[in-house]
C-alpha cells in the first residue's frame, strides 16, 4: 500500500522541483538530471513511478543497482561533486519506491562529464546554448558581472575632460600623460579589459558618448494623460542617454517638472513644494541605475500618470532577493564595478541595501512588484489625490470612501473564503486595487479577528472567520 504522504506529493505531478522516473538504467542520463536540479533550485527524483503518476515500484535488485548508479552520478559524472540523499519508500510487500534529492548547488555552473551545462525547462530539462544564458548563470553565482562586460570601445572614446575631473576630485591624481599610462590605469581601475578595450561600467561612467556604443541603455519618459498608457496620447515625454550623472539628472528634471507644488503649510507667496519628496526619486533612480540587469537590452521606463509614478527596471530581482527583503534593506550587488563608482560621489548613494528603505521612510505609499516571468522589477509610487478634485463634498467624499473600503474588505473575504493560497499581489489584481491597498485591508480584517493566517508566509494559507 502506498503511504499517504508519497500519494499527495505523486497527487501534483512533474515540475520544475518534482520528476519522476519508472527505472533508471544510463549514468549520464541520470547525472543530466541531477545538473540540472542543481543548478537550479534543487529537487526530487521519485525513482519507481512512472510518467503518469502510477507507482509500479523497484525490485530489491533494482534498488541496488540503481543506489550504485546514483553514487557513481554524484560523485564521477557531475562536476562539481555532489551530496545527494536518498530514502526507501516500501510501497508493497516487495516494492520500493527511492525518493532521491538533489540540494541545490553551492558551486555553479554543474556539468556533466561531456561538459555540458543542464538547466531545468519546467519538468523538463534543457542544455544551456546561447552565450548570454552561461552569462547569467554565472552572474547569478557572482563569478560573473554585465558591468565587466568587454565593449567596442577604445580608449579614445573615454571624455577626457569628464575623467581628468574624476582623477582629480577624487583620488587627486592627475590625469596621465601618455596613451599607455592611461590604458594602464583603467585597467587597474577595473574600467577596461586586457585587450585594451572599456568595458561596460567604464562606457557607462566615462565615456564621451555612450548611446552612441549602448543605444539601448538609456531612460525613456512619458507623462500620461489619466492612469493608463496611450498609444499615442501624452503629455510629456523625453528620452534621456549620456553617462550615469546625465541619466540621472535628466530623469530627476522631468519627475519635479511633473509633479504638482503643495503648500505644505506655507504662505500663500511661497513657491510651494513637490507633493513627494525629492529624495524618493533620487534613491529609486540610483537603485534602478546601479542594479538593473545589463544583460538584458532594454531601457529603464519612467511612466507618470495622475495617481501613480513607475519606474521599470530591466531584470527581475538577483537570486534569492526578494521584495519583502529589499523593504528591510537587504542588498545584493549585481552589478559590482558601477556601485562602487557611484558611491564614490558620481550619484546621490547614501549607502549600500538603505535606499529602498530611505525611500519608504520618507514617502512610504510606494509599491514594488518583481516580474520574474518578464524579467522586470517595477517601482510604483502612489500620489496623494489633488485636493479639490472630487466634484462630492468634503463629507460626502469620506462617506463614499469608507463605503468603498467596506466593500473591498468584503470582496477580499469572499475571494479568501474561496481560493484560500491567494497572495496579497493576486488579490490585488482581481480587484483592480494597488496591492498596499490589499495588505491595509488585510490587516484590518485580522485585527477585527475576521480573517486569519494559518501557516508560514509561504505554503499557508488564509482563514476567513464567520
Amino acid at each position: 500500500m502506498i503511504p499517504d504522504t508519497l500519494q499527495t506529493l505523486l497527487a501534483a505531478g512533474e515540475d520544475s522541483r518534482r520528476q519522476f522516473k519508472r527505472d533508471i538504467t544510463n549514468t549520464d542520463a541520470l547525472a543530466a538530471e541531477m545538473a540540472a536540479f542543481s543548478n537550479a533550485d534543487g529537487g526530487t527524483l521519485f525513482l519507481g513511478v512512472a510518467d503518469d503518476g502510477s507507482v509500479p515500484g523497484l525490485s530489491r535488485r533494482d534498488v541496488s543497482r540503481i543506489n550504485q548508479l546514483i553514487s557513481n552520478a554524484a560523485s564521477q559524472h557531475v562536476k562539481s561533486p555532489l551530496t545527494v540523499q536518498t530514502e526507501n519508500i516500501q510501497v508493497d510487500e516487495d516494492r520500493v519506491v527511492i525518493v532521491l534529492t538533489v540540494p541545490k548547488g553551492q558551486d555553479k555552473p554543474y556539468f556533466d562529464r561531456n561538459g555540458v551545462i543542464w538547466l531545468k525547462n519546467g519538468a523538463d530539462k534543457r542544455r544551456v546554448n546561447s552565450r548570454e544564458e552561461l552569462r547569467r548563470l554565472f552572474q547569478s553565482v557572482d563569478i560573473f558581472h554585465a558591468d565587466e562586460l568587454p565593449t567596442r570601445a577604445g580608449v579614445d572614446k573615454l571624455d577626457m575632460l569628464r575623467f581628468r575631473d574624476f582623477l582629480r576630485d577624487t583620488y587627486n591624481q592627475p590625469y596621465p600623460d601618455s596613451p599607455e599610462e592611461l590604458l594602464t590605469l583603467l585597467q587597474n581601475m577595473n574600467l577596461a579589459t586586457d585587450d585594451g578595450m572599456l568595458n561596460l561600467a567604464g562606457v557607462l561612467l566615462f565615456a564621451e558618448k555612450p548611446e552612441w556604443i549602448k543605444p539601448q541603455f538609456i531612460i525613456k519618459a512619458i507623462r500620461y494623460p489619466g492612469n493608463a498608457i496611450h498609444i499615442s496620447e501624452y503629455l510629456d515625454t523625453e528620452d534621456f542617454s549620456g553617462t550615469f550623472p546625465e541619466l540621472f539628472e535628466g530623469a530627476m528634471a522631468f519627475v519635479m517638472r511633473n509633479l504638482r507644488k503643495v503648500q505644505a503649510g506655507k504662505g500663500v507667496n511661497a513657491p510651494g513644494v513637490p507633493e513627494i519628496p525629492p529624495v524618493v526619486f533620487e534613491e529609486l533612480l540610483v537603485n534602478a541605475l546601479v542594479h538593473r540587469d545589463y544583460l538584458v537590452s532594454a531601457p529603464i521606463r519612467l511612466f507618470i500618470f495622475d495617481n501613480r509614478i513607475e519606474i521599470i527596471s530591466p531584470g527581475h530581482l538577483p537570486n534569492n532577493l526578494t521584495v519583502e527583503k529589499i523593504r528591510t534593506g537587504n542588498s545584493n550587488i549585481r552589478n559590482p564595478i558601477l556601485a562602487s563608482y557611484v558611491a564614490k560621489g558620481l550619484l546621490p548613494y547614501r549607502g549600500l541595501g538603505s535606499g529602498i528603505k530611505r525611500a519608504l521612510e520618507d514617502w512610504p505609499e510606494i509599491d514594488f512588484a518583481d516580474d520574474r516571468d518578464g524579467c522586470l522589477f517595477t517601482a510604483t509610487v502612489h500620489r496623494k489625490e489633488e485636493k479639490g478634485s472630487e466634484k462630492s463634498s468634503e463629507n460626502g467624499s469620506e462617506k463614499g470612501s469608507e463605503k468603498s473600503s467596506e466593500k473591498s474588505s468584503e470582496k477580499i473575504l469572499a475571494l479568501l473564503k474561496a481560493e484560500p493560497d491567494l497572495a496579497a499581489r493576486i488579490v490585488a489584481e482581481r480587484l483592480d486595487i494597488t496591492q498596499r491597498a490589499v495588505e491595509k485591508q488585510i490587516a484590518h480584517l485580522r485585527r477585527d479577528g475576521r480573517l486569519r493566517r494559518i501557516g508560514p508566509a509561504r505554503g499557508g494559507r488564509w482563514e476567513v472567520l464567520e
